[in-house]
């Protein structure tokens, strides 16, 4: 719970630290036809490419993974695209990639949207999401370490590193219990 808490306090300051986080409201919408060209256009900074994989990748990693129960959605600020989220959402014990039920497998926000809260506040809907979900007792992630990875951004938001490693990326825990 305490991480849950830390995840929520670091938003609110970062909302309120923010003018345009504080006014606008964030919700994670569904990609529809309607809306999937402008969360296609959606971009990280390009010294941020080698570290957070696009849009268009990250749905294509989920039609060829249905196995890892993948759940997206589109974060908007008010009616803005801003980012992109991606979960492996109640995976199956024993699958072969995803060693835990709950996986943030992706967190994109937009170069122009960046440093406005929208990511925190976004994690904390996604938080919310994965606390009503049937054995949820922990968030993981993975982040690549280097120069602009978002390991610490993770880490002022309560999660904790585990030690170990998927592929090249540190792994990281949020406990939501």
């Amino acid at each position: 719970m305490a991480g849950v808490d830390r995840l929520s306090n670091n938003r609110q300051r970062n909302e309120a630290s923010t003018v345009q986080a504080a006014r606008a409201t964030v919700t994670l919408r569904e990609i529809t036809d309607v809306n999937r060209a402008d969360i296609l256009r959606l971009a990280v900074a390009p010294e941020q490419t080698e570290l957070v994989d696009g849009v268009a990748s990250s749905l294509a990693e989920a039609a060829a993974n249905p196995d890892a129960s993948p759940w997206f959605r589109a974060i908007y600020a008010d009616e803005i695209p801003v980012g992109f989220v991606m979960l492996a959402d109640g995976v199956p014990p024993g699958h072969s990639e995803f060693g835990d039920r709950y996986y943030l497998w992706r967190l994109l926000i937009d170069a122009g949207h960046q440093r406005h809260g929208y990511g925190a506040t976004a994690l904390d809907l996604v938080v919310q999401y994965v606390r009503g979900r049937p054995g949820a007792v922990g968030l993981v992630t993975s982040a690549v370490p280097g120069c602009g990875s978002p390991i610490r951004f993770y880490e002022r938001l309560g999660f904790h590193p585990t030690g170990t490693m998927h592929g090249d990326e540190h792994v990281l825990v949020l406990q939501l219990s």
